[in-house]
Order: structure tokens, then sequence, then C-alpha cells
């Protein structure tokens, strides 16, 4: 049990906890909840034992084993999995103390630690520790890799990877979900479900609170309440207490207006049935969200450039990816997309499959190794990437960032504008420098909005974000009146914000029929193949050891035989797969216009109705063959590869 009684806390000059209590029992999954600076990493500190409350009781029940994930990772020359392994400590000693004995030839001891080492089910620590490693999205490859091959964001992987290996009793996590993609925070989600202590999360991303915890811990003005529920149970039981404030009542009614509009904007606008249901029923429950955020500081918009081009942008048969002093890495193949104005697109995909490189493809920063870019006339790109905040000027202010994208504008205006993403009063001229990653990434969106941009590219946006900001950012993405593209592992914001999915996999970039639980169905069928294929591969080799050496020779120059009668088919199997898709994306575009109901009632547009019927006659024919033609390719390739598998 947890418990705080009339707890106070202060840190530095700013009081965190004023008479707070609170109790919290073994087993709960409690998320973390208030604004930024509210004191949740504080709260954390105390469970920790860093500080004493200034006021009150904290008591906790003894013998509790605490897992807690660092803010910071050294660049160690361990590899990753040591690293892990490195977590549980009472294993590491059992072991090290094996090797002592084994040194000294003391079998008695030998025989002790073995039995304890086997009570910490330390062998199979190794397993278990590459296990979590390759859930949050590291190759089986990377494991003896060291520390320090990775970047910042994937140490912070790694870092994670150790603290659920640790063995705990109650587990601390601070904004876990801010370097995962959304594959690797879908595992984490369903890890955390099976963990047996006690768990305690911040996290500013509601679909996460809603699937982990049953309970929800508000920093309120001070004070701590518990709620009952997952997140969207907080907000609605928040959201009928604030309604009983008649203080709130005139915001509340501005909020409702602002909702109605939004679903205005969505319900005739969703092009997918599953996707529209999904969206519809999202927007039933956003009258309760806009109450329980009727106090959030920001409220901004992302106006729209004045003008557009019809398309926006084009890639046409392009090939994406980097180019170094070892030649070309390619990551993406045959790509091609044509952005139209008011397009509202997801992007989902494995770790490490393109997604960024899209992004930066589309904005020009990453240039095309084949294939052709071509923009509009009045294309005006607004890029948002991580990346971004360190190129932010720490010496100068929000005000001067803006002033020198505008250098004429009044600064009423200026201010006015920082003011709706929480740069109010002298916040607007405070040093970038001192800003958190939250604050920094607020400015960094609002230099994007200030560029009144016509295709807006998000990758990642929410990240550093709290909740009461990540809201804002859906409605003002909700009312945008360009193109979007977006990444991110907020499926509150994606099932909010876009109309289409597209699916970046297998070095390709596909439209996606489905919404995001059909995609969560596609990733759990994926991983079961990627498995069964390495239980299959490993099985091969394996019978490839035992076989006597000239049967292996035999058989090496049989599989290169196939192979090479591989290559014709699989180019005609993708040549006819590419056809496809260009034209389900011509068929698509026919059926659209057909969908117009004018089309049938006006009489001048007969001839224009014939045309699109003839051409929709015509595409469906040209997909049918070409559908035979794949079907024939893939029947015998398949029919080549189970003779190559016999062969090797």
């Amino acid at each position: 049990m947890i418990a705080l009684r009339q707890v106070s806390l202060q840190r530095g000059t700013q009081a965190l906890l004023e008479d707070a209590d609170l109790t919290l029992h073994a087993g709960h999954k409690a998320g973390i909840v208030g604004p930024n600076g509210a004191g949740k990493s504080s709260l954390f500190g105390l469970l920790r034992g860093e500080f004493a409350p200034d006021r009150g009781e904290l008591e906790m029940s003894g013998g509790q084993r605490i897992a807690h994930m660092a803010q910071e990772v050294e660049a160690l020359e361990r590899s990753i999995q040591d690293y892990v392994l490195d977590g549980d400590r009472a294993l590491r000693e059992a072991e090290a103390a094996l090797a002592r004995a084994q040194h000294k030839g003391d079998a008695h001891r030998e025989a002790e630690l073995h039995g304890t080492i086997e009570a910490l089910d330390g062998y199979s620590a190794p397993a278990r520790a590459a296990q979590l490693l390759v859930g949050l999205g590291f190759d089986q490859g990377d494991l003896a890799r060291p520390l320090s091959d990775f970047s910042g964001g994937w140490r912070m992987r790694v870092n994670l990877a150790r603290t659920l290996f640790m063995p705990s009793d109650l587990l601390l996590l601070d904004e876990p979900t801010n370097h995962l993609d959304l594959d690797a925070l879908l595992w984490l989600e369903q890890w955390l479900t099976r963990y047996p202590g006690t768990l305690l999360l911040i996290s500013h991303d509601r679909d996460f609170l809603d699937a982990v915890c049953d309970h929800i811990v508000h920093f309120d003005r001070r004070s701590l309440v518990l709620y009952r529920g997952n997140y969207s149970t907080f907000e609605r039981t928040r959201a009928e207490k604030l309604a009983l404030q008649q203080a709130e009542a005139a915001k509340q009614q501005a909020r409702k207006e602002e909702i109605e509009r939004f679903v205005a904007r969505f319900r005739y606008k969703a092009t997918k049935a599953r996707q529209a249901q999904s969206r519809l029923k999202m927007l039933e429950r956003m009258g309760e969200i806009a109450v329980a955020h009727v106090d959030s500081p920001f409220h901004f918009t992302l106006p729209s450039a004045d003008r557009t081009s019809h398309p926006l942008l084009v890639l046409d048969e392009a090939r994406l990816g980097y180019r170094g002093e070892d030649g070309e890495t390619v990551q993406l193949e045959g790509v091609d997309m044509t952005l139209q104005p008011g397009q509202r697109i997801g992007l989902l995909g494995p770790n490490g499959a393109g997604k960024s490189t899209l992004i930066k493809s589309l904005t020009g920063e990453l240039p095309l190794l084949g294939g052709r870019r071509v923009p509009g006339e009045h294309l005006a790109i607004g890029y948002f990437a991580q990346h971004q905040l360190e190129g932010l000027d720490l010496s100068a202010t929000p005000f001067i960032h803006v002033q020198r994208l505008s250098p004429r504008a009044a600064d009423l205006d200026i201010r006015n504008f920082l003011g709706g993403f929480g740069f109010k009063g002298d916040d607007a001229f405070a040093e970038v420098g001192r800003f958190s990653g939250g604050e920094k990434a607020r400015l960094a969106l609002a230099l994007v909005a200030w560029q009144k941009p016509n295709l807006l590219l998000l990758d990642e946006p929410t990240n550093h974000l709290d909740l009461e900001m990540r809201e804002a950012l859906t409605e003002a993405l909700a009312s945008f009146e360009g193109t979007v593209i977006v990444v991110s592992h907020d499926r509150h914001l994606l099932r909010a914000t876009v109309d289409e999915f597209w699916r970046v996999a297998d070095h390709r970039v596909t439209p996606f029929d489905g919404d995001l639980d059909d995609y969560r169905a596609w990733l759990k069928m994926r991983l079961e193949n990627e498995r069964r294929e390495a239980r299959a591969q490993k099985v091969e080799r394996q019978e490839a050891a035992e076989a006597p050496k000239e049967d292996r020779k035999a058989a090496r120059r049989a599989a290169a035989e196939l192979r090479e009668k591989l290559r014709p088919l699989k180019r005609e199997r993708d040549r006819a797969e590419r056809e496809m898709e260009k034209v389900q994306a011509s068929l698509g575009k026919v059926e659209d216009a057909l969908s117009d109901a004018e089309l049938y009632t006006d009489e001048a547009r007969k001839d224009e109705l014939s045309q699109r019927l003839a051409e929709q006659a015509e595409l469906a024919s040209r997909l049918g063959e070409l559908e035979q033609d794949w079907l024939a390719a893939e029947e015998s390739l398949e029919a080549m590869e189970a003779e190559l598998r016999e062969a090797t």
C-alpha cells in the first residue's frame, strides 16, 4: 500500500502539494495526470525516498522492490543485452559469486549458487532480456552491439527494457512512450497490462492510459484526487463535476459550439465506412472531453495558405533512401503519391520501415534516389519533426523567433498568437534555452503554424506535449483546411484528425484499407509470420548442417539455379502489382466522381456520365487482367519457392 496523509511538498519556491491525501493499494495501475510543472515527477522522487515531505506522512508497505526508469543513459561500450541484464542486481551478484566459487574450486558453494540463480529465474534471463529489446523495436542482430552505437532515443528504449527487466513490486514509469513508435507502444501496452505489481504511470497518451490504467491520480490545484477507472472515465467524471460549477457555464457553452463545428466537418468527410463509424463514436465523446479540458491554457488554430495547387505535390515512381560513402541505401521504391488539397493521411508501418524517410522526401529535405518529385505552383509546406527542436535559437525568445519570420508583423498580433500556444505575458520574452522539452515543442509547432502552410507534415508531433496541449493540437488539426500527413503513436490524435491510412512496409507505400484496430491485427499476423519463418529457417540450417558435405554442395548448386529462375517471376509479379495499384487509384477517382448525385440528374452532364461509366468499365476490366497476371506469377513463384525449400 502507498498512503500520503496531509502531505505538503515544496520544490524551490513552488508549492506542489498542500495537505494532499492519497491511498493506492497493491496491484493498482494508476495514471498520474496534471499540467506540466504540477509535481508529477516530484511525486516519484518522494516515493523513491529522494526527499521527504515538508509536512505530513508518507507510508509505504515494507519490502517493496521499486523499479524506476532513469531519464538519462550513458553511452556505454557494454552490449545492450548485457545492459538490460544488469538491471537484475541480485542475479548479477549471484553470477559473480558463482564465477569466484568456480575459480576457487568450491564445489559446495557452486551447487548452492546454481540453486540461487535458478530461483532467480537466471537461466532464462538472456532470453527474457532479448524478448524485451525485440518487443521495443530492436533486431536480433542489435543485441550484441554496444549502447554507444545508438542515438539518444534508442538508448532510452534500452533503458526502458532494463527497467521492465528489473524484479519489482512497484514500477514507476515517467513518459515511457516518448521515444516509441506505434508498434513498440502497442507491445508495451500489452506487457504492462500483464504486469503483476503496482504501476504508477506518468503519460500524456490518453489511449495508452485507457488501455493500461484502472485508476487516475489527478494533480488539481496542489491536491491529489483519485478517480476509479481509466482516463476516459476520469474525463467524464471530472466533466460532471465541472458542469456543476456555475462559473464554468459560459466557457462550456463556447467549447460545445466548437465541438459541434468539429462534428460538422467530419461527419460527411470520412472516406471509409469503418473509419466513419469510429470517427462518429469519437465525436460523441468530444463534448465530454471539451468540458474536462475547459480550463486548458491552450487554444489556437492552424491557418492555411490563401492559395493552393491541384495537385499539391506528386511523387512519381520514386526511390527513397540515403546516399553515403558505401553507396545507396534504398528504403522505399516505386512510390507513387499524388497529394490533393484537403487530404488527411496517417502513416502506419513497422519501426524502421521508412515513415520518416517518406516525410523528409516529401519536404525535399532528402533528395530522391530515383523518380520524380513534382511540387505544385503554390505548395507551402509546414514541417514538424523532433530534430527541429534542436534547431531553435536558445538565446532568443518565442517573440523573436516569430518576428524573424515576419519582421513587419504587429507586436500585438505576435503576442496574441503566442498566447494560444501557452506563451503568455512574460513567457513570450523568456529565453528558449531555459525551456523544457514540452515548451520547445510548443514553440516549434507555433512557428510551423505562423507560416500558414497548405501541406502539413508532422513526424511524431505529440512527443513532450502534455494532455492539454495534445487536445488543443487535435482540435486545431481537425479544423485545418489544408492537407495533412501525420506519423504519430498517439492513436487519439490519429482517429480524430485523419481520413485515410497509408502503410509503409516491405519497401513499399500503399493505401491501408482499415482503421487502427485493423492495423493492430495486421501487425500481430505479421509478427507471427516472422516468428514462423525464423523457426523454419532454424530447422533448415540444422538439417543442412547434418547433411553430408557432397549433398550440401549439390543442394547449393540446385538452389542457385532455382533462385535464378525466380528473378523474372518476381519482376513480373512486382510489375503487375505496381500496375494494379495505379489502376486501383484511377478507378477510385472515377468512382468518387460517379458518387456525385448531380451527375445522374443534370441533363447537361449526360456525356460526362457516359464517359465516366465507360472509364469505370475499362479500368475494371484492366484491373481484372492484371489480377490474373499477378495471380499466375504468384502461383508460379510459390511452386518454385516450395521446390527451392526442398532443394535446400
